[in-house]
This record gives structure tokens, C-alpha cells and sequence, in this order.
């Protein structure tokens, strides 16, 4: 006899698919994942780089890889409670494509400039933060907060095949994936809080960043203009474009310049 699995809703599905979060349940899903990456880096991707000999960049790789793909997961469990098979429709929101491509583009392009420039601008601003108030992190130099730390100590070609693994990982797929649950999922579900629900969105999206507390003020700064507008035209792939488009950008330079021997 087959078995059909039960792809009914249930409690906590509900409450996750529900047009609203209270804010209670929106602050926990935005900061959870971020001290599980944390708890995942202390545990399992520290020891297992120091163990081969391999910079702390790549046991951050591991350790948000082991927290987001199963948020993806997840998200498309709930798609299957909600649709009957793994589907995205319906969990996310903002995914009508509403601007045309051209428009599109015209307004990624600046965002990834701001976000880059201002990034860069605001760098005096991190340092002043983690000399000041965090110098006690005990993972401050690992390359956790996308500095060179990582680079540090460790042969050229360590350091190069560490940065090749890590491009499609922290370059491309995971803040793909940050994006889809944290402006796909969660943004439109707090909604209801009108022109607060973008600052409130990067706000908690700036503190899920547990492994640089030190960059809060600066990453709010960069990453909220793409998120407003991600928030303001119901087009996720505004802040896809900027949040994807930088991090892949210096990933491959930083890969290409290490490659060439240009640093």
C-alpha cells in the first residue's frame, strides 16, 4: 500500500506562512540563524580549519553553508505544506518581477556602487567600534567580518584555494539565499509596521550578524537603500542585485588579485 506523506499545514507551519509575524516571532527568525552560524563556526568550522591548516574564512564558510542551506530547506518544506510540492510560491513575497529589466538595472547599479563605497568609507568607522568595545570577540581575525585578517599567516596557495572554494559560497549562493529569507520571507510578513518595516528589517539583518558586531552601524548604513527599495517597489531582486552584486564582485577580485599575484 503507498503511503502518502501529509503535506497538510500544520501549527507551526501556519504560523510561519501567516501574512503577519508579530515582532516577538520576526526579531527571533532574523537572529536565530545568526548565533546557530556562531555556535556552528566555535564547534565545528574552527576546529576542523585548525586541524587542516586552512585560515578561519573557510570554517565561517562552513558554518553559514550548515545554518542557510537548511533555511532553504526550510523554506521550501513550507512551500510543500503549502502548495503540496517543494515550491517557493506563496513563501516569498516581492517575486512578481514588477519593474522591467532596464529599470531594473538602472537602479542595481547605483546600489551596488553605494553599497561598495560606503562600505569602503565607513571602514574607519568599524575599526573604531572593534577597538573600543569588541576586541574581546575571540574570532575578531578570522575574516568573519570580510577583512584581510584571513590572509595573514598562511601560504600563498592555502590562501588562494581558500578563496576559490569560498567565491560561489560567500560570494554568490548564500547572500542569495539572505536574501531570499530575509527580504523574501521575512520583510513582507512585518509589513504592517508600514515605513518601519525596511528599518526594522536591516536593523535585525545588521545584529544577525553576530561574528562582526563591530560592522552594525556601517552595514545598516550600505545595505538599507536596497533593502528600502526592495521593501518600497515589492521587487526582491533590487536587493539580490546589490547585496549579490558586491559580495560576488569582490570575491572574484579578491581571487583574481591573489591569483595575479597582486597581493
Amino acid at each position: 500500500m503507498r503511503v502518502i506523506a501529509d503535506t497538510r499545514p500544520n501549527g507551526l507551519s501556519n504560523l510561519l506562512l501567516a501574512d503577519r509575524h508579530c515582532l516577538p516571532l520576526s526579531v527571533a527568525l532574523h537572529l536565530v540563524p545568526g548565533a546557530l552560524i556562531v555556535a556552528v563556526y566555535l564547534f565545528i568550522g574552527e576546529p576542523f580549519v585548525n586541524a587542516i591548516g586552512y585560515p578561519g574564512f573557510l570554517g565561517w564558510a562552513i558554518a553559514l553553508c550548515a545554518v542557510l542551506i537548511p533555511v532553504q530547506v526550510g523554506l521550501l518544506w513550507l512551500g510543500r505544506k503549502r502548495n503540496g510540492h517543494f515550491s517557493l510560491r506563496g513563501v516569498l513575497h516581492y517575486t512578481d518581477k514588477p519593474l522591467a529589466h532596464g529599470k531594473l538595472v538602472a537602479m542595481v547599479i547605483p546600489l551596488i556602487a553605494w553599497m561598495m563605497v560606503l562600505g569602503t568609507a565607513t571602514a574607519p568607522l568599524n575599526t573604531f567600534f572593534f577597538e573600543n568595545f569588541f576586541t574581546w570577540v575571540p574570532y575578531a581575525n578570522t575574516g568573519g567580518s570580510g577583512n584581510n585578517a584571513y590572509l595573514d599567516g598562511y601560504s600563498r596557495s592555502i590562501t588562494l584555494t581558500t578563496l576559490v572554494i569560498c567565491l560561489p559560497l560567500t560570494g554568490i549562493s548564500l547572500p542569495l539565499i539572505e536574501e531570499l529569507y530575509f527580504r523574501g520571507f521575512l520583510l513582507p510578513r512585518i509589513a504592517h509596521l508600514g515605513g518601519w518595516a525596511p528599518v526594522v528589517n536591516t536593523v535585525l539583518f545588521a545584529l544577525y550578524h553576530f561574528w562582526s558586531p563591530w560592522v552594525f552601524v556601517s552595514r545598516v548604513i550600505f545595505t538599507f537603500p536596497g533593502f528600502w527599495f526592495a521593501w518600497r517597489k515589492k521587487d526582491i531582486r533590487l536587493s539580490i542585485g546589490m547585496h549579490v552584486g558586491v559580495t560576488s564582485t569582490l570575491a572574484t577580485l579578491g581571487t583574481i588579485a591573489l591569483a595575479l599575484n597582486l597581493m
